[in-house]
């Protein structure tokens, strides 16, 4: 059985994200304490105890998620034989492509730590608040989004964040542009056009500054090769050789997440038949649902779901 393990971005953390692995596996209570470590800070008591306003802060949340993920990668293997290179890919959404590049040994967990707490404040600081805006579009489809963002350029910048799934895309840039490009899409008769409440305009033109530090940042840090193919964010195809993801980590802080995309590549020419989530939630597993019919997903958040996974595929 050919699988893939998938992990989330933003939006999946919630107070008492991990606990449940830290206290059954000392494997994964290791990693929140080298997170800790790494960013001098009692991140995993903020993740376990809140209070919830300071967890959502972008700063907290990207490592917070990474932290998660990696517990649970790693008591997977250490508790149940189950490893990374038993996939046939990784990929992560957005903040999750570092979880996967950290997962295939590309980044240490500790440098993924202290690139993802750059990478959510440069983020947070590249626009000021009330400045940017993001909006949701249901029902939508690529070409759909792009003639609503066409019309709310007219009016400043806007352009597609997120090809999540099959109908579901997110636009991001300056406010009234956002604005304007989602009255077009409802005009056009897109099912849904909503506004998200958000703390910054992520993944568009308006976060250059954070892809400047990010550029920075990435070049303080060594990666090697991972120990199976990245299907990542820009390019939505496998890829393994560390300058290109480098390169490319840079410019998914401004580019389009090809989440649908990567997803559709894994099944189809992939061969993936199996997607598993490690960490916080099921938003992506529940998105496969949309993108794929039939394609199976397995979300990691539990020590019984670990075991149940590693039963699953050792038969």
């Amino acid at each position: 059985m050919a699988f893939a393990f998938i992990f989330p971005g933003q939006g999946s953390q919630y107070v008492g994200m991990g606990k449940s692995l830290a206290d059954a596996f000392p494997s994964a209570r290791q990693v929140f304490e080298e997170v800790n470590s790494a960013l001098e800070q009692d991140l995993s008591g903020l993740m376990w105890s809140g209070p919830e306003e300071d967890l959502t802060l972008t700063a907290n949340t990207q490592p917070a998620l990474m932290a998660c993920s990696l517990a649970a990668m790693q008591a997977l293997d250490a508790e149940f034989g189950v490893k990374v290179t038993d996939a046939a890919y990784v990929a992560g959404h957005s903040l999750g492509e570092y979880s996967a590049l950290a997962a295939a040994k590309t980044l240490t967990i500790t440098d993924t730590a202290k690139l993802l707490r750059i990478r959510g404040e440069a983020m947070q600081a590249s626009v000021p608040v009330g400045v940017g805006a993001m909006a949701a579009l249901l029902g939508a489809s690529v070409e759909d989004a792009e003639a609503a963002c066409a019309e709310g350029a007219k009016i400043g910048i806007v352009q597609i964040a997120n090809d999540n799934a099959t109908g579901q895309i997110v636009l991001s840039g300056e406010k009234d542009a956002v604005e304007a490009a989602a009255q077009a899409a409802r005009d056009a008769g897109v099912k849904k056009a909503m506004m998200l409440n958000v703390s910054a305009p992520f993944h568009c033109d308006l976060m250059q500054p954070a892809a400047d530090a990010m550029r920075d940042a990435l070049g303080d840090h060594a990666m090697l090769p991972p120990l199976v193919p990245v299907v990542n964010n820009i390019q939505a195809r496998p890829v393994t050789d560390p300058d290109d993801l480098r390169e490319d980590l840079v410019k998914q802080v401004t580019g389009r997440v090809r989440w649908r995309e990567s997803v559709e590549w894994m099944a189809g020419e992939g061969g993936v038949e199996t997607m598993v989530e490690p960490g916080c939630g099921k938003v992506l597993t529940v998105m496969l649902r949309r993108i794929v019919k039939g394609l199976d997903g397995n979300q990691l958040d539990s020590p019984e779901a670990l075991e149940a996974f590693a039963t699953k595929i050792k038969g």
